[in-house]
């Protein structure tokens, strides 16, 4: 009789590799600056493949912050209870400097090494709402130097410390951002919370904020009405004397995914606050933060990207059918291949916005304009890709990929917030028509880096033409937006690939996005090409 307990042709667990080994993410560090920071890169890389990190994730995303609005005795006390797991994810990401730390590094190449640690601390994205705000909220509080000057210290210390007390007793603090509201989410100038100056420099707010992630931090950038109109304000937890402030936590939204981070709506009932910027210029003084964000997010795609892929190789490496192994049956090693292209295109073009941004910050006004544009233009295309390369990578595993203990579903829940954080697809690619308009200098920078290229592929040359006749006609530009931020998307990837990347890949990409030879789904690459070296590239290493 045959034995029913033999356990055979099951893939061993995915632990014990180095998220750091992606070719496509060593070159784009090396290549934008940051080749200082490939010893720290890889030691994060190795944490996120143990075992502790990965079992870290699923309990984090498993056991979801639970709210306690008051106390056994009925004190209000609006706090969220994580999972252990949680903080110990916080931890390794704030000790690493995934935080504010590069604004206190004056090293060039600190915020691409930021950015390569984000790609590669890949165990449980939920956690890194908190850690990416606190990255974004520094350009915005230096609209107030006294705040910033308290702090900025605070923000960009690479220590934790989640209790709830005065920040500035803390040797590190984690900040948020509370803009959207009920009756208008993208649309802010809606907003109709109320700040009311009480005659000693701060305001009173009033209002109800209908999504304020990590309602945990410690302070937040928040916007709201004033005499003057719309404007930010910073609103601490804890007040200066010690007591808590008036932010009332109503519950946490039960969503999709992203479980480990608490998604809370939240109530101002005259809560103290001080200004930053000029009342009136909340947007403008909030704008950095949000492009700051906006990277994360376009990074945090091209992640889940090279995530999925490595959990689908990895199972094609171990899974038999049919008498051979997946990664060496031709229409897989298809499937994979054309999954390998779009995260690398997507590692590259998110990374290259990483290095522009290291020089804007540095005063590079040229690589700002190109921020300007192609980081809009990259958060919509990039973002959009996430979702159905999340659903072909989980069916690589059939059955198994459907399954919880695989990791496929969760990576598959998250791949659509990315796309509706911080601007969905529409808001992206009316953003990048909104760069034209205002900065049409990020167009002529647009078409200078792409002319690096011109002459070196036909299929390139082509796409680029169209483009930019395209972008001339502006009497349906803006029912043509989605399009117009998608083809600069592919045309920066494209000009990428034919510079920097390998021939291989790059020659899967001209063929298939901008040749036309590909089909409606991944998988469809042409025949002729080489994907051999594109799957090496995507193998799973320790």
């Amino acid at each position: 009789m045959a034995d029913t307990h033999v356990v055979t042709n099951q893939v061993p667990v995915l632990e014990g590799y180095n998220s750091a080994t992606s070719p496509v993410l060593a070159e784009a560090l090396i290549r934008e600056g940051g080749e200082w920071g490939i010893d720290e890169v890889h030691e994060l890389g190795a944490i996120n493949g143990s075992a502790q990190a990965q079992r870290w994730g699923e309990l984090a995303d498993r056991n979801q912050p639970v709210l306690h609005t008051h106390d056994r005795l009925g004190y209000r006390i609006d706090e969220v209870e994580y999972d252990p797991a949680y903080h110990e994810l916080m931890n390794v990401a704030v000790t690493h400097g995934l935080h504010g730390a590069p604004w206190a590094d004056e090293r060039e190449g600190s915020h691409v090494v930021r950015a390569a640690k984000t790609s590669v601390w890949t165990v449980e994205p939920g956690h890194v709402c908190p850690i990416s705000m606190t990255y974004a909220v520094v350009p915005a509080l230096r609209f107030n130097p006294e705040l910033a000057a308290i702090y900025e210290p605070l923000l960009t210390s690479r220590a934790y410390d989640p209790e709830l007390k005065l920040a500035t007793t803390k040797a590190g603090i984690t900040a948020g951002m509370s803009m959207t509201e009920k009756q208008g989410g993208s649309d802010v100038r809606a907003g109709t919370t109320e700040a009311t100056p009480n005659g000693d420099g701060t305001y009173s707010l009033r209002g109800h904020k209908w999504f304020t992630s990590a309602p945990m931090c410690d302070i937040f950038l928040v916007l709201a009405q004033a005499p003057g109109g719309l404007s930010c304000f910073f609103l601490p937890r804890i007040l200066p004397d010690g007591s808590r402030n008036r932010m009332f936590l109503q519950r946490l939204k039960d969503k999709l995914g992203n479980h480990a981070n608490a998604s809370s709506e939240v109530e101002y009932d005259g809560a103290t606050a001080w200004l930053v910027g000029e009342e009136g210029r909340g947007v403008p003084t909030i704008i950095e933060m949000v492009n700051l964000t906006r990277l994360d997010c376009t990074l945090g795609s091209a992640t889940s990207m090279r995530s999925g892929l490595t959990r689908a190789v990895h199972h094609a490496q171990h899974r038999k059918a049919f008498g051979a192994y997946l990664i060496d049956q031709p229409l897989m090693r298809n499937v994979l291949a054309d999954l390998a292209v779009e995260a690398e295109a997507a590692t590259m073009l998110a990374m290259r916005m990483a290095g522009a941004t290291d020089k804007a910050v540095r005063g590079d006004e040229r690589e700002a304009l190109l921020r300007r544009i192609g980081l809009a233009a990259g958060k919509y295309w990039v973002c959009k890709r996430a979702t159905p390369h999340a659903a072909e990578a989980m069916e690589c595993l059939g059955g198994n990929g459907y399954v919880e203990d695989s990791g496929m579903p969760r990576l598959y829940r998250e791949a659509p917030l990315m796309g509706i954080w911080e601007g969905s697809g529409n808001v992206s690619a009316l953003d990048t028509l909104r760069a034209m308009a205002t900065r049409p200098e990020s167009v002529e920078v647009l078409f200078d880096e792409l002319s690096k290229t011109a002459g070196q592929d036909p299929r390139l040359d082509r796409h680029v033409t169209t483009l930019q006749n395209d972008l001339a006609d502006l009497e349906t530009i803006e029912y043509r937006g989605r399009k117009v931020a998608e083809d600069i998307s592919l045309a920066l990837q494209g000009a990428l690939l034919v510079r920097h990347g390998h021939p291989a890949v790059a020659e899967a990409f001209l063929a298939s996005r901008l040749g036309g030879q590909w089909g409606q789904a991944f998988g469809t690459l042409p025949t002729g090409l080489d994907l051999a070296p594109i799957l090496e590239r995507a193998l799973v290493k320790g």
